[in-house]
């Protein structure tokens, strides 16, 4: 009888098994099918080299131009007018010396609350400078970007 319950117990873990098997793999494979393959378009480095970003960007200009009925000249130009525009609109990053400034009055902050003693603030000042933190002394963040991570 024992065995007969385990036999059950099996094949209905195997049966469920299977079930989320085949409910995580059919989306999978359907998405896969869906996404079309990226082709190779006008953009690219200047070694002549193209980038994803740089083919996404040129694909999505082309669809749009032929949706709208408009050169991709025309749309690649208005796109770049729209991308200057928000750069341009963008708060300017703080540089190095910025952040280092800030960085000591952090700490002078919190020697004088009595959180840090002179002697920890000035190890970290050092282990800053030494680039044991990413993201200070020029040294790139995770991602690869210079200066201080999105917040």
């Amino acid at each position: 009888m024992s065995r007969t319950i385990r036999r059950k117990h099996l094949l209905a873990g195997l049966a469920t098994a299977g079930i989320l098997g085949v409910g995580i793999a059919a989306p999978t494979i359907a998405f896969a099918a869906d996404t079309p393959t990226p082709t190779p378009s006008a953009s690219s480095n200047a070694d002549g080299s193209s980038t994803p970003k740089a083919d996404r960007q040129g694909e999505f200009a082309e669809s749009l131009a032929k949706e709208l009925g408009v050169p991709t000249d025309k749309v690649t130009a208005a796109l770049e007018k729209i991308r200057d525009q928000h750069r341009a609109d963008r708060p300017q990053r703080p540089t190095g010396e910025d952040r280092k400034a800030a960085l000591k009055d952090r700490l002078s902050q919190a020697v004088k609350d009595g959180k840090l003693t002179q002697e920890q603030a000035d190890a970290i000042t050092k282990a800053v400078e030494a680039g044991v933190f990413p993201g200070h002394g020029g040294h790139r963040w995770p991602g690869g970007h210079a200066g201080t991570p999105s917040k």
